[in-house]
């Protein structure tokens, strides 16, 4: 007496939709970021031109079918890549969360002391220092006088811009 109905056959037909529809999700949110964005995340050219094509139909109809051609070429890919890449852009990766901090503390060490800015200049040969030093000043008078913080978060935007390029350099080397 041989019992197949016990013996495993995959994962079931519901589990399989889940996962597809998650694929297709990843796909909706790669369709909606930037060319430039797109640019950045490592992935098959014919998914790249896939994700385009999608960002340029307006029917409803062609961006469905385009969405679900998405879907199919994604169940050929390892999608995890893809969805790193999509927690970093959200900002919601264990990666993006410490270097977060890490702009977050250096900015306030330079408020704190001038001096940081050699460090600055020595880990970020790119930076311009001086720009650097008119935000330092511009964010010290705002706090003083109990405006907007406009500088001091232009500042932390320069810092971030700075660790990308460094960032970028290091991947090219």
């Amino acid at each position: 007496m041989n019992n197949d109905s016990d013996a495993y056959s995959g994962p079931s037909k519901s589990q399989l939709k889940r996962e597809m529809t998650a694929l297709q999700d990843l796909g909706a949110e790669l369709v909606a970021l930037s060319k430039e964005r797109l640019a950045k995340i490592d992935m098959p050219e014919r998914l790249r031109d896939a994700l385009l094509d999608a960002q340029r139909f307006t029917r409803h109809e062609a961006r469905r079918r385009q969405m679900q051609f998405i879907g199919k070429l994604m169940r050929d890919i390892d999608a995890a890549p893809l969805q790193a890449a999509m927690d970093e852009i959200k900002g919601v990766s264990e990666a993006a969360n410490i270097r977060q901090h890490r702009l977050e503390r250096l900015r306030t060490r330079l408020m704190e002391d001038e001096a940081v800015f050699a460090e600055v200049a020595r880990d970020y040969p790119s930076a311009d220092v001086q720009r650097l030093r008119q935000l330092r000043r511009n964010a010290l008078k705002e706090a003083l006088q109990n405006k907007p913080p406009r500088a001091f978060r232009e500042l932390f935007r320069e810092l971030r811009e700075l660790e990308e390029k460094a960032g970028t350099a290091a991947v090219s080397d």
